[in-house]
């Protein structure tokens, strides 16, 4: 399982540890990951999802699943969130149809 978070793209970054006597060993800067298991409004269904802790908070603040991934781009969804965007969009399309 990849160390990225499926909704913001975000990855580990490398650095280095820097000591007192400015010694610098290489390290990875991991992020901080969380799974999580989150409601569509539109599918009325649960999605679980390994995302970020800062994404989490942007989905809460946005008002849930659906609002946060319909107002986010493509090229930082995973493939699975993307799918996930379009089934909410197809929806509310037709729900506004009808």
């Amino acid at each position: 399982m990849s160390r990225r978070c499926e909704f913001t793209g975000k990855g580990w970054l490398k650095g280095h540890n820097v000591s007192h006597a400015n010694n610098k060993t290489k390290t990875r800067f991991m992020p901080n990951l969380c799974e999580v298991t989150l409601i569509s409004d539109a599918l009325g269904n649960s999605y679980s999802f390994r995302i970020s802790a800062a994404a989490l908070k942007s989905v809460e603040h946005r008002g849930g699943l659906d609002a946060y991934l319909l107002k986010a781009s493509n090229d930082e969804l995973s493939a699975k969130a993307l799918k996930l965007k379009r089934s909410i969009a197809k929806k509310l399309e037709t729900a506004k149809a009808a």
